[in-house]
């Protein structure tokens, strides 16, 4: 077995991270990426992450040239053309499109539910904004709303950038909003989440 080529800064808890995990875990790619643990926060960043994207976020996935990409849809891309299986990407057409939105989509949930946790975690309670949690839960309540009732059919289809990224969104908010109880109002979502869920890939990345 060759050594891996290529490092991912992440850390375990990282929704967007597990995004990542995710497509090296269906691609068969593990092997190749070294995977590097960093602890970070809005309030205490990593000089190690500083070192290698100036945003200071992860994921970031240094390569073997030691060229450094960062964003997980940029290293999503990335990775899904470094195999050689049926790309989870579509390469073109109006699949690609549609099934990109769908992630970003999955991904504004994401943002939506790691603002909230700053919000709730991070800020002192007596400078905490009620109005700025609430449409947040707005944003993630709309956009579950629109998987239930718009495109329900097209993730059970097949398992895509598009079901990964909402599959990590869902998981993230079981973490850290579970209050939400999302399910009593998405129940078609909820079937499908419980099925995706025993994927092997979503099983082995499965935040504690």
């Amino acid at each position: 077995m060759s050594s891996p080529s290529m490092t991912l800064l992440y850390s375990p808890a990282s929704p967007f991270v597990r995004k990542a995990l995710v497509l090296l875990h269906e691609t068969g790619q593990l092997d190749r990426v070294a995977l590097q643990e960093v602890q970070l926060s809005p309030t205490a960043p990593s000089a190690a992450v500083n070192a290698q994207n100036p945003a200071g976020k992860i994921p970031a996935l240094r390569l073997a040239d030691g060229n450094v990409l960062v964003d997980s849809r940029v290293i999503l891309e990335y990775l899904d053309q470094q195999h050689v299986g049926e790309p989870l990407i579509p390469p073109g057409g109006s699949a690609r499109w549609r099934r990109l939105s769908l992630a970003a989509l999955a991904d504004a949930i994401l943002d939506a539910a790691v603002l909230m946790r700053y919000e709730t975690f991070l800020r002192p309670a007596d400078k905490r904004w009620p109005e700025w949690l609430d449409g947040q839960r707005a944003k993630i309540e709309q956009s579950l709303q629109h998987f239930e009732n718009e495109a329900i059919a097209e993730l059970s289809s097949r398992f895509d950038i598009a079901a990964i990224g909402l599959a990590c969104a869902i998981g993230y908010l079981d973490l850290r909003q579970p209050e939400l109880g999302w399910r009593q109002r998405c129940p078609q979502l909820a079937a499908w989440y419980a099925e995706v869920s025993r994927r092997p890939s979503l099983q082995a990345t499965q935040p504690k």
